[in-house]
């Protein structure tokens, strides 16, 4: 999985039907800065309101996911969104000119198609994981629903679907590298079953759906009038059934597992509205839209207590920046240089590691016999960390002192002892001004918290 954020190159656009609102859209995909995410916006109401693909923002999942943010809908953004994390895309500002996104032909594979060809980049940024640190369980006993989410340092799927069908058996569908995605998930359609086609009609559903971007499989003894009255419905000429296939119009399938494919598809684009990029295990047995919103709600869930949200550190790989190049940016030295690597750094966050040793000097006298490493000084380490950032948000750091001037929140929740390493995590949660900024730090051990505390640095010009 990708390490940096991307964007796409250009705008894209495609138009098309959509499937349950029958109205005619063109949908643009916008380059995005980093840390932007995926916002859909409806360019055809007043003032053009903003919708974040938020899992919050879900207020309908009648056979699709609806969004709303101020004053705004979306329907049917699922297949949008599997596009985009199948490609591994974060930063896209989507434009509508409608109430939904073209069905296209009931996949993701005209929005993979017109991506490519806008082009992806890579930017100055890391990739913000959410690493699912616990079981995490739904299940739904009244639609024998079950979804479970198991730590991964990966993000790999699997699905099961069981309709109790003569035409459909028992289907099973994996991915398990997101880069194959194209290949093997994006082109498989949605579908329908005949006994439900009529009834979603009623419920003023799929007003946009035809024969082109909708598998009907017919799961039934259909007589030659009602043949007639489904191609009214379709407003089609003529439909017709093969019994062997059991698809209307004998459409061909893709593959013999086409129909589990798609809800994987589905899965992935409705796990999209978490809000960030997932790594874990997800396996799902006859899942639907409710089932997957309620699974990415709990996992959003975990995001916010804080679990899981634990920056990796592997000493095989090369720092961003090493011993001799922290002091080429820091005026710290011995015994106040407290950091011995920058292992990420990006354009609003930076990761720092601090390895704690007996030789330290503090522990002649903190404390003898039990040695415990001074809060102070892991504030100060945590302070350096930051200081790192800071200095990289401008084009000549040579010419700057960064200065620690406030702290607030600060708490220390665990000894740190000789023989741990801390890694340290420091992000802007406010923009810079006139030299001033805020940053959040927090100092991890084994992946347990061990110190917390909002900063604000100021950079001040060397004399």
């Amino acid at each position: 999985m990708n390490e940096k954020q991307q964007t796409i190159s250009k705008s894209v656009s495609v138009t098309g039907v959509g499937l349950h609102t029958g109205v005619v859209a063109t949908m643009t995909f916008v380059p995005a800065p980093a840390n932007h995410g995926y916002k859909f916006q409806r360019v055809d109401l007043p003032d053009q309101p903003i919708v974040d693909a938020d899992v919050d923002n879900v207020v309908d999942l009648s056979r699709g996911t609806t969004i709303e943010q101020n004053g705004a809908r979306i329907h049917t953004v699922e297949h949008t969104l599997a596009a985009l994390v199948g490609l591994q895309i974060d930063n896209v500002l989507i434009q509508l000119d409608g109430p939904e996104p073209p069905i296209m032909d009931g996949s993701s594979i005209k929005f993979v198609d017109a991506l490519l060809d806008a082009g992806i980049e890579e930017q100055n940024a890391y990739r913000n994981y959410f690493e699912v640190p616990e079981y995490v369980h739904y299940k739904n006993k009244d639609k024998d629903t079950e979804l479970v989410a198991l730590p991964l340092s990966d993000y790999r799927l699997t699905v099961m679907v069981d309709y109790n069908s003569t035409v459909i058996s028992s289907q099973h569908a994996s991915l398990n590298d997101i880069t194959l995605f194209k290949d093997d998930i994006a082109s498989c359609r949605t579908f329908v079953f005949l006994h439900e086609l009529e009834a979603l009609y009623k419920q003023n559903l799929i007003k946009g759906g035809d024969l082109t971007n909708a598998i009907v499989i017919v799961d039934r003894e259909v007589q030659d009038g009602e043949l007639d009255h489904l191609s009214q419905l379709l407003n089609k000429p003529k439909v017709s059934v093969d019994k062997s296939k059991g698809i209307l119009n004998n459409v061909d399938l893709h593959y013999s597992n086409e129909m589990a494919r798609h809800k994987l598809l589905d899965l992935i684009g409705d796990l999209a509205l978490v809000g960030r990029p997932i790594k874990a295990q997800i396996l799902a047995a006859r899942p639907g839209h409710a089932a997957n919103v309620a699974l990415a709600k709990k996992i959003k869930k975990l995001i916010k207590s804080g679990k899981g949200d634990i920056p990796q550190y592997d000493p095989n790989k090369a720092p961003v920046f090493d011993i001799n190049q922290i002091g080429q940016l820091l005026a710290h030295r011995y015994p106040f240089q407290m950091i011995d690597k920058i292992i990420a750094l990006d354009e609003n966050s930076v990761v720092g590691v601090k390895n704690v040793t007996i030789n330290e000097q503090f522990f002649l006298g903190h404390f003898p016999g039990n040695p415990v490493m001074p809060g102070v000084l892991q504030l100060e380490a945590m302070a350096q960390t930051g200081g790192i950032l800071v200095l990289s948000s401008v084009p000549d750091p040579d010419n700057y002192w960064p200065y620690l001037i406030g702290i607030d929140a600060c708490r220390f929740r665990r000894n740190v002892f000789p023989g741990d390493t801390v890694i340290f995590k420091c992000e802007f949660t406010s923009p810079m001004k006139r030299g001033i900024v805020k940053m959040s730090g927090r100092g991890y051990v084994a992946g347990q918290l061990v110190c917390e505390a909002d900063m604000i640095a100021s950079l001040v010009k060397k004399k």
